[in-house]
C-alpha cells in the first residue's frame, strides 16, 4: 500500500513540475513574440516618426526638384480608402451570404463541402496570382489599369476569408434559438435574420474587420490592377491611388527623402491597422457584454 501511495505521490510531483515547465515554455514564448513585435515598431517609430507631419496627410507627391518635395500621401491615403469601400460592396456581402449557406443550409452535403473547400484553397492563394488574375480579367478586356480591377481583386481576397469566418461564428450560436424560433411559427429565412444574425454579430464583425485589414494592406495585387497614381482621383475608371503602391515606389526609388517618406507611411499603415484591430475587440467585448 505504501509503495502505491509512493508511486503516486511521485507521479503527481512528475505532474506538476511537467506543468510548470511547459507554464514557463508558454511565457517565454508569449515574450518572445511580443518583444519582435516592440522591436519592431520601435524601428519603425524611431525612423518614420519625423516624416509624419501635416504634410504628409495634406499635399499629394511632389517631383523631385520642387519646393515641396517630396510631399504628402494624400493621394494613396485617400485612394486606399475608396478602394477598400468598393472592395467591401463585393466582399462583405457575398462572404457573409455564403457563410450562412454553409452555415445554415445543408441540405446537399457535397455542395457544402465543395464551397468550404474551395474557400479555404482562395484564402491560401498568394496574393499576387490574384493580382495576375485580376489583371488578366479585369484589365487587359479594358485596355487599361483601373481602380475597379484593383477593388475587385481586393474583394476576391476578401470573400474567402469572410465567409469562412461567418460559418464558424453562425456554429457557435445554439441550435435551441433556432428551435425555438421555429416552434414560434417563423420560417427559416426569418429565424437566420432575426435570431441567428444577431446572436453572432460580435463575431461576424470582427471576421468582417479582420478581412479589411488584411486587405488595407495588400500591395501586389494593386500592382497588376489599379497601378497607382501620384495624383488625388476619385474616378476608378483609370489608374488608381493606394498607399501601399505609394510606398513601395518610393521605398524601391533611388531618392533618400522618398524612402524616408516611406518609412513614414509604413509607420502610418500600421497604426491604422492597429486602431481597426483595436477597435474590433472594443467592439466584439461590448457586443457580449450586452448579449
Amino acid at each position: 500500500m505504501s509503495h502505491a501511495n509512493g508511486l503516486i505521490a511521485a507521479r503527481s510531483v512528475t505532474s506538476r513540475v511537467t506543468s510548470r515547465v511547459m507554464w514557463l515554455l508558454c511565457i517565454a514564448a508569449a515574450g518572445l513574440i511580443i518583444s519582435v513585435l516592440a522591436l519592431v515598431l520601435y524601428y519603425l517609430v524611431s525612423i518614420g516618426w519625423h516624416s509624419v507631419t501635416w504634410a504628409f496627410f495634406e499635399q499629394d507627391p511632389q517631383p523631385y526638384g520642387s519646393s515641396g518635395y517630396p510631399g504628402g500621401m494624400r493621394n494613396g491615403l485617400v485612394g486606399t480608402g475608396i478602394l477598400v469601400g468598393l472592395a467591401s460592396i463585393v466582399g462583405v456581402p457575398v462572404g457573409l451570404l455564403a457563410g450562412v449557406y454553409l452555415s445554415e443550409y445543408r441540405t446537399r452535403p457535397w455542395i457544402t463541402s465543395t464551397v468550404r473547400f474551395t474557400a479555404d484553397v482562395l484564402a491560401g492563394v498568394p496574393s499576387i496570382v490574384i493580382g495576375i488574375l485580376g489583371y488578366e480579367l479585369l484589365v487587359v478586356p479594358i485596355g487599361h489599369y483601373n481602380g475597379w480591377a484593383g477593388a475587385l481583386a481586393l474583394a476576391f481576397i476578401m470573400i474567402p476569408i469572410v465567409t469562412r469566418t461567418t460559418e464558424e461564428m453562425l456554429r457557435l450560436v445554439p441550435r435551441s434559438y433556432r428551435e425555438a424560433s421555429i416552434a414560434l411559427g417563423a420560417t427559416k429565412a426569418r429565424t437566420i435574420v432575426q435570431v441567428v444574425l444577431p446572436a453572432a454579430t460580435g463575431g461576424l464583425v470582427t471576421g468582417v474587420m479582420l478581412a479589411l485589414a488584411r486587405v488595407a494592406g495588400e500591395t501586389a495585387p494593386l500592382l497588376f490592377t489599379a497601378l497607382g497614381s501620384r495624383l488625388l482621383t476619385f474616378n476608378p475608371n483609370y489608374a488608381f491611388p493606394s498607399l501601399t503602391k505609394q510606398i513601395w515606389d518610393y521605398a524601391t526609388g533611388p531618392y533618400a527623402e522618398q524612402k524616408q517618406e516611406a518609412w513614414a507611411g509604413i509607420l502610418v499603415l500600421i497604426a491604422l491597422i492597429f486602431v481597426l484591430n483595436l477597435g474590433i475587440r472594443f467592439f466584439a467585448r461590448s457586443v457580449q457584454t450586452r448579449t
